[in-house]
């Protein structure tokens, strides 16, 4: 595998996966929210938290405020910032009314939690919330690169432009979210993306990185092959004439 610059964050919710993702040297941090935990079926948010916390001291962990109020999301945060030195607070661009949440990250990092903004899209928001943080412990910015693509856009260059805007700030880390597929950590990589979040399953794809295309092929040939074959498939080939 080839080696890689930008740290491997993995992203889920459940239990045996992030113990598993925590122990492998590959991974650095980690992260969740409240959609990936709902999934999951955890009922009990601060238990699941704090299980997970108990195994896992060293590596950074997201945990996400899911209040639609601001004071209610700083009480919430206030809360999750108190369950480790390894925690970092998710605190969404916006509430569901479209109403920034910069003074909130601001009033958050000045109490030394480490914020974790997610949900964002552009380099606009980007340096919305940038200011608010600079004089508190740092913290990531999250940009869901996997989201624009989804858009019909391609991420790269505002992911490229985000990493040149945040290099006067060493202590706020671009993430790169939501990716769709194992180039996206190649692509990452090459623009100097800090972190970028991976699901199980495509840190198990990794292992594919450079791999002989011609012998892929021929694997994926005999995948076609084994896979009619253990359905049953019958055909009937017609007659085929043979050429004097």
């Amino acid at each position: 595998m080839q080696q890689l610059k930008v740290k491997i964050f993995a992203d889920g919710a459940d239990r045996k996966g992030m113990l598993e993702m925590a122990a492998n040297p590959m991974i650095s941090g980690l992260t969740t929210n409240p959609t990936l935990m709902n999934k999951a079926g955890i009922k009990d948010y601060k238990a699941f938290a704090q299980d997970i916390l108990k195994n896992i001291t060293s590596k950074p962990i997201s945990f996400e405020v899911f209040s639609d109020d601001f004071d209610e999301m700083e009480g919430q945060a206030l809360e999750i910032a108190s369950w480790g030195q390894n925690v970092y607070v998710k605190i969404p661009i916006t509430n569901t009314k479209g109403e920034s949440s910069a003074r909130l990250v601001g009033r958050l990092s000045s109490q030394g939690v480490k914020v974790n903004v997610t949900a964002m899209m552009t380099l606009q928001q980007v340096q919305s919330v940038v200011p608010e943080m600079i004089n508190g412990p740092g913290g990531y910015v999250s940009v869901f690169a996997g989201r624009v693509a989804d858009s019909g856009r391609d991420p790269v260059p505002a992911m490229r432009e985000i990493v040149e805007y945040l290099k006067p700030y060493p202590s706020i880390e671009l993430i790169w979210a939501s990716p769709r597929e194992v180039l996206n950590i190649v692509q990452a990589d090459q623009i100097g993306c800090h972190i970028i979040t991976v699901t199980n399953d495509l840190i198990k794809k990794m292992s594919l990185f450079g791999r002989d295309l011609n012998e892929y092929s021929l694997d994926t040939v005999k995948m076609f092959y084994n896979d009619a074959r253990a359905a049953g498939f019958v055909l009937t080939p017609k007659k085929v004439k043979v050429s004097k």
